[in-house]
């Protein structure tokens, strides 16, 4: 990632890069760390005219659960967008984030303040937190698709082979099916982009029941709805002219 590479993604028309960091100094697990990135990160504030997001990761592996905020912090005074992730022990298994490493990610969940993302933690990271499973339908291999260095099409990074089909020959049948397929890794899955992709599912098809789940504070609390979403639910979903906001939204975004 040099100055040059920046601008030749800029001429390409990049819209968005996400990069992750495991932790500020490179051990035996990682070398995607702080120190080794920093320069790099320091160019893409400088140069890139498309979005980038640092994603930070905590849980079983990590062995500083620090790390994360400070990189969090440094993304931030850069301008960068910031998510944060948990993270499998090395058997691929959730293990329970312990009173630290939940308070750590609250506290990037807060420093992002991104709604869509406060989102995702209220509806898969909360449970993930606490090693308790999620019901939700994964869309990955459809919504979402992980292409290997072999040019398969997988899940994602954690279920390599599923289905592992090319991505030239992959068409409208294999997106069909693998969107309506039930994956049994689900509930304990951990991959953050699968979790957003499914969110806008949800929200399409079970809006207002989406909603509340996405901005409830708390079990047996009322959920409160920001002014911006208020708004929003009023003019797509429930107001008397939401066929008007639908048919506009739609011809300004190309979709018709």
């Amino acid at each position: 990632m040099s100055r040059d590479r920046i601008k030749q993604l800029n001429q390409a028309g990049l819209d968005h890069l996400q990069i992750s960091i495991d932790n500020v100094i490179p051990d035996q697990v990682s070398k995607k760390s702080l120190k080794v990135l920093d320069q790099k990160l320091q160019w893409l504030a400088q140069y890139a005219e498309f979005d980038v997001t640092i994603n930070a990761v905590v849980g079983a592996g990590i062995r500083n659960p620090v790390d994360a905020l400070v990189i969090a912090r440094r993304a931030k005074a850069l301008g960068f967008s910031i998510t944060v992730g948990i993270i499998h022990d090395h058997h691929g298994q959730l293990v329970p984030l312990d009173t630290q490493q939940q308070q750590i990610l609250e506290e990037i969940v807060r420093l992002g303040k991104s709604t869509f993302d406060f989102a995702s933690y209220n509806r898969f990271q909360k449970n993930l937190a606490n090693g308790q499973a999620n019901d939700w339908q994964c869309r990955a291999g459809a919504r979402y698709l992980y292409v290997c260095e072999n040019g398969l099409v997988h899940w994602c990074s954690q279920q390599r082979g599923h289905p592992g089909v090319r991505l030239e020959g992959y068409g409208h049948e294999d997106l069909d099916r693998e969107y309506h397929r039930v994956k049994q890794c689900a509930p304990f899955c951990t991959v953050g982009c699968v979790h957003r992709v499914a969110q806008l599912d949800e929200l399409r098809e079970r809006p207002l029941e989406t909603l509340r789940q996405w901005f409830s504070p708390a079990s047996g609390l009322t959920p409160h709805l920001p002014m911006s979403v208020r708004l929003l639910t009023w003019m797509f979903v429930t107001g008397p002219q939401q066929r008007f906001f639908r048919n506009t939204a739609a011809r300004i975004f190309g979709a018709r």
